[in-house]
């Protein structure tokens, strides 16, 4: 069975088909998932509440996110697997940023990495794809500035909102 890429879920797109998304953060749901059909399975930072109990996804690091990158990698036979870069991971500079997303790839297995914000991580996501990583940019809910915003919400300001794409 062939894995989805980002050609095929534009092709589905441009042909007025639903694209379908849910998140798995491990083997036995990314199968379950997979097996239904669903196009593109993410692997959010989310885990870190939904999974691992924190208040929030900051602790969540990177060496968390690509073991569950892996274990959803091996569950997906035809999903198209896309891991968020936890809090971070993208923001400290270009190179580090291009290292991070680099072992989500090569170590977690995912065909593309998801960030948040909007305006702040344009550089960031164009040279993300200037290097082949594929970007799924994040819209709404900002968890990870949730120091910043007082709460799990979203930015009224435009700073989440049209974040570049792949």
């Amino acid at each position: 069975m062939k894995h989805l890429r980002i050609p095929d879920v534009k092709n589905k797109k441009q042909q007025g088909e639903k694209v379908t998304m849910l998140t798995a953060y491990d083997f036995v749901l990314a199968r379950l998932l997979d097996e239904a059909g669903i196009d593109i399975l993410l692997v959010g930072d989310s885990l870190g509440m939904v999974v691992l109990g924190y208040e929030t996804t900051l602790p969540v690091t990177l060496e968390m996110m690509i073991h569950h990158s892996r274990a959803v990698s091996r569950g997906a036979q035809r999903a198209l697997v896309v891991a968020d870069m936890p809090f971070l991971t993208y923001h400290i500079s270009l190179s580090e940023a291009v290292q991070n997303a680099g072992r989500l790839i090569q170590e977690g297995g995912v065909a593309a990495v998801k960030m948040e914000g909007g305006r702040t991580v344009v550089d960031v996501t164009r040279r993300l794809v200037e290097v082949g990583i594929p970007v799924m940019g994040h819209l709404g809910l900002l968890p990870q500035s949730i120091h910043q915003l007082g709460g799990l919400s979203s930015t009224s300001s435009g700073q989440g909102s049209r974040s570049a794409v792949t």
